[in-house]
């Protein structure tokens, strides 16, 4: 039998992307490119293992522009604002939860467009929108916009004011936009991001997190 991708070579595996069996070269190529693997797939878990996440020097090399490398985001700034990093992951994997069709790509360029809107609230107090153009996209914005709001809420009953500035938020959106080009592949339907965010939580666990759990789970790439 022929593999079912390029019907050339001899098939050696089933694809439950395709429910047929392919070869081990078209397997390769098209992982998350033209075919939507399931997390599930054997052979998508091992190729993970091999493409462990991307070093400091690979992140290096994408574009400066994309990582917002003009905004510094100090090591002490991860544990000062530990709970506020685990309500947008959490947002984030609420946002997967909904819509499983939701891959790598599309988290990093809904988180993108908040970071720019965010830099252009800090630097210039200017604040609209960045154009998110995909729905997709637009309801992960909208799902950690609004956890952000419900997070300032918090914060205000409790406490009778709020701590976090919109710097605050921005430097968050920004160690996440890193952590995603970090995780993923950079495949197109790549989802090694989106997946390890939903394992940080469990189905029904709340976005508002207590420090004894949040000190124990402290995200980093």
């Amino acid at each position: 039998m022929s593999c079912a991708i390029c019907e050339v070579r001899k098939e050696k595996r089933f694809c439950p992307a395709l429910h047929g069996r392919i070869c081990p070269q078209c397997c390769g190529e098209q992982r998350e490119v033209t075919l939507d693997c399931p997390s599930d797939c054997s052979y998508l878990q091992q190729a993970r293992q091999h493409d462990k996440p991307r070093s400091r020097d690979q992140i290096g090399q994408i574009d400066p522009e994309a990582l917002f490398l003009k905004v510094e985001v100090p090591d002490q700034f991860l544990y000062e604002r530990e709970h506020l990093l685990m309500g947008l992951t959490f947002a984030l994997a609420k946002a997967v939860r909904a819509d499983r069709s939701l891959n790598d790509g599309d988290l990093i360029a809904a988180l993108s467009a908040l970071t720019t809107s965010y830099q252009r609230l800090v630097n210039s107090g200017l604040h609209y929108e960045q154009a998110i153009p995909s729905a997709p996209q637009q309801r992960v914005a909208a799902e950690v916009e609004t956890m952000l709001k419900e997070y300032r809420e918090a914060e205000q009953k409790h406490m009778g004011y709020s701590t976090v500035r919109d710097s605050d938020v921005l430097k968050a959106l920004v160690f996440l936009v890193r952590l995603g080009y970090g995780r993923t592949s950079g495949r197109p339907k790549a989802r090694a991001f989106v997946e390890f965010l939903v394992a940080q939580f469990p189905e029904k666990e709340s976005s508002i997190i207590t420090p004894q759990e949040a000190g124990s789970r402290i995200i980093v790439p």
